[in-house]
């Protein structure tokens, strides 16, 4: 999980990188970069004079030679998007590896650890039951159930990286490719689709639920747990494991009310993952390297061709609106998971007396980048961590301790919840929410959105009122 993910860098990389080192996003970077009119091209590949179509075609017939190579070696399937998904399944089976079957015993502990949480959760919050069923999932099923959201996550990245082969070409050299872009972009959805496959391989074996990584994966009213990795999690915990199972469950049933009963926040957080990967902008000098001493006929060896795609082709450069994207994007994991922490707290810790250390080994488990978070950054180009879960979990410890219907309240609308700097002074919120302060109920942002609703319906109202007023008598 530590490779470099197709078309990013290291996770750990700084992107800000010293500007006077010379490398890739150094002073020398503009007469490299995509767009240009070489296409990134130095004196290993299209002349400084200008473009050399000899060049370009050698630099095509090296690709198609990798594509037929690739397709070869993986037996690739019909690809109607930007990604070959039918590769990232079938690598994502032969990383599993044998998988054993859900047992009777599986089913029903999980079914009556669910049961048993729901019940539990119900004082804990205004929000009544999200999931419709809970299942036991084994990672074959986890992939099948999820495929989809991802689909959604990756495609945005895959389309941009796709985009960028043909835009970085001068405007005489994508005229003579002509039908060979589409190989190029084909073989792009083979070698992210590898990528995606292995990835998710691995991460099917490792997630405890369909939640794990706080964002909703699963089909909608549908939490699933999963019994083998919950297995492996529980081994050298000191709690009993029918406990471990009904905190986990727990857990994914608070998940599943919040996204079941705040409509907007699966949409909202999907499509702030999507703005991030619009932003991206990509440095072509590495394709230089890529195609000096390509060796097609060494890609039908599957070695080699992890080797390849291990290189990354791409180096991405982030830009103020991806900042912002990202801080958005933590922001909301970080209410999410700490909200989810605090109610489950609410609901087991007079029952299960382990309910702390449990919570305190998943933060951690998020905190140190575990498997979810750098599958992530290897699939999305983004490390998914919520970096300040202690402080939204303070911020909902204290609206707990004073209205549970305030507290979730604040999930009415967007425009109510805190921002990054409410997390780290939450004093002032805390009051808005309550409803304290001078301003009696305009303090409170469930009377602040109610009265902006009534206003704007007035101002239609009257909109409507003139517009007829104005028409000309028949």
């Amino acid at each position: 999980m530590s490779n470099p993910p197709f078309g990013f860098s290291k996770p750990d990389d700084d992107p800000d990188r010293d500007k006077n080192t010379g490398d890739q996003n150094g002073p020398d970077r503009d007469k490299n970069a995509g767009g240009s009119g070489d296409f990134g091209f130095g004196a290993g590949g299209f002349p400084a004079g200008g473009f050399d179509p000899a060049a370009l075609g050698q630099m095509l017939t090296q690709f198609g030679q990798m594509l037929s190579g690739m397709g070869t070696s993986m037996g690739s399937g019909e690809q109607t998007g930007p990604v070959n998904y039918e590769i990232a399944k079938k690598l994502a089976r032969q990383q599993m590896g044998s998988v054993a079957p859900i047992t009777q015993g599986n089913s029903e502990a999980i079914a009556d650890a669910s049961r048993l949480a729901e019940l539990w959760l119900d004082a804990a919050t205004t929000l009544p039951a999200g999931a419709s069923k809970t299942v036991a999932w084994t990672p074959n099923d986890w992939l099948d159930n999820t495929l989809d959201t991802w689909k959604r996550l990756c495609d945005p990245v895959a389309e941009k990286v796709s985009g960028m082969w043909v835009q970085g070409l001068p405007e005489e050299a994508q005229q003579m490719a002509g039908p060979m872009l589409g190989m190029m972009s084909q073989m792009g959805g083979l070698a992210f689709g590898s990528q995606l496959g292995q990835a998710l391989g691995q991460l099917s074996k490792e997630v405890l639920t369909s939640t794990d990584i706080g964002l909703p994966l699963g089909p909608a009213g549908t939490g699933a747990l999963l019994p083998a990795a919950v297995e492996r999690f529980s081994k050298g915990l000191e709690q009993p494991d029918r406990e471990i199972l009904v905190f986990l469950a727990a857990r994914e049933a608070a998940y599943q009310r919040l996204y079941s009963h705040v409509p907007w926040l699966r949409q909202r957080l999907l499509a702030t993952v999507e703005e991030y990967a619009r932003g991206i902008t990509m440095d072509f000098s590495a394709i230089e390297d890529m195609a000096k001493g390509l060796d097609p006929s060494a890609l039908t060896d599957p070695s080699q061709l992890e080797n390849i795609l291990q290189q990354g082709a791409f180096e991405p450069q982030t830009t103020p609106e991806q900042k912002q994207a990202l801080e958005r994007l933590e922001t909301l994991l970080a209410l999410i998971e700490g909200w989810v922490e605090v109610v489950v707290a609410s609901a087991l810790s007079d029952r299960l007396p382990g309910v702390a250390a449990l919570s305190e080994t998943l933060r951690r488990r998020r905190a140190t980048g575990g498997p979810a978070e750098q599958t992530f950054a290897t699939l999305v180009g983004l490390e998914l961590r919520p970096r300040k879960v202690r402080e939204a979990a303070q911020l909902w410890t204290r609206l707990t301790s004073e209205s549970i219907d305030a507290r979730d309240g604040v999930w009415a609308h967007p425009d109510l919840l805190p921002d990054s700097s409410d997390l780290d002074s939450p004093d002032a919120f805390v009051q808005r929410a309550l409803g304290g302060g001078d301003g009696g109920d305009f303090d409170n942002p469930m009377a602040q959105l109610e009265a902006t609703e009534a206003r704007e319906r007035a101002e239609e109202a009257e909109r409507g009122k003139s517009g007829k007023d104005d028409e000309p008598e028949s």
